[in-house]
């Protein structure tokens, strides 16, 4: 115990000096789409690929990081506020070095944040996110007044959306409200459960296409993600599927889906000077996130 601690305060004596990493919004215009799971197995993929790499469970009331992972968290998001607990003393341990905060219940507290508390999670989350390559945001589905907040702040969001019509009505109203908050935040498309490549892949143009008609938005296709039983088994035994069965087809196509990421869409970020720092000291000072239609 004494020798993790020195090493957790030696990680933050150097992360004072370091860089942050990309701060990373995961969301979902519906419930049910897999949101937390692609979460888990995105950030493990990430892992695999030698990123280091933080989930923070932001899902309100219904975080599950922990509970996919089988294990019961210590401490949860709120003891950052109501028991006054450092940001990088919730953090809690994975596999394969994967570290996440659990979001545990009754997250509304948080999400109703004053201005001292907000400022509070700034302090606190300018120093841990020097520890890593990529923080991921699992939020909650839809867009709130609360959880818009973290959203607008971040330096770019993945939605995860499903083929069937409800999932992409829904996926294309999270984009609106994201547009007409943020402007130029980069916004990647996820298809998950898709049961052929080719509806997976016309989902993901026909949302590219609407969002370019209206929105004036181009929206960046990261790919698609299979429909698999292994999924389900993998839940079951509260094991990522990337690690419950590597050569499934999912696993393999998340694989594909974190090499795109880090690769061929370098270049599309290198124009995103606005860092989730920067932009959450904004809206702190500004009083909180906007929330338009």
């Amino acid at each position: 115990m004494h020798d993790q601690a020195e090493n957790l305060r030696n990680k933050l004596k150097a992360a004072t000096a370091g860089k942050a990493g990309k701060t990373i919004a995961i969301v979902s215009g519906k419930g049910g789409v897999g949101k937390s799971n692609f979460a888990l197995n995105f950030a493990l993929g990430l892992i695999r690929k030698g990123k280091k790499i933080l989930i923070l469970d932001l899902d309100i009331g219904m975080g599950n990081i922990d509970v996919l992972l089988g294990n019961h968290a210590r401490h949860h998001i709120t003891d950052l506020f109501n028991n006054q607990y450092a940001l990088h003393e919730l953090v809690e341990h994975g596999p394969e070095g994967l570290d996440y905060i659990s979001g545990g219940s009754g997250l509304g507290s948080f999400f109703e944040m004053n201005e001292q508390q907000k400022l509070r999670f700034y302090q606190q989350y300018e120093t841990l996110s020097k520890m890593y390559d990529y923080v991921l945001f699992d939020m909650g589905a839809g867009a709130t007044k609360e959880s818009i907040f973290f959203i607008l702040a971040s330096d770019e969001c993945i939605i995860l959306a499903t083929p069937e019509p409800t999932a992409l009505t829904d996926a294309y109203g999270m984009v609106k409200h994201i547009i007409n908050n943020s402007g130029k935040m980069p916004i990647n498309i996820v298809m998950n459960r898709s049961v052929s490549g080719k509806i997976g892949y016309k989902a993901l143009e026909g949302l590219q296409e609407v969002a370019r008609s209206f929105l004036k938005t181009e929206l960046y296709a990261l790919g698609i993600l299979p429909e698999d039983p292994i999924v389900q088994k993998a839940v079951m035994r509260q094991t990522p599927y990337m690690i419950y069965k590597e050569n499934a087809a999912v696993s393999l196509a998340m694989e594909k889906l974190t090499a795109s990421y880090l690769g061929q869409m370098s270049e599309v970020r290198k124009g995103n000077v606005s860092s989730f720092l920067g932009k959450l000291k904004q809206l702190v000072k500004q009083g909180g996130g906007g929330y338009g239609n």
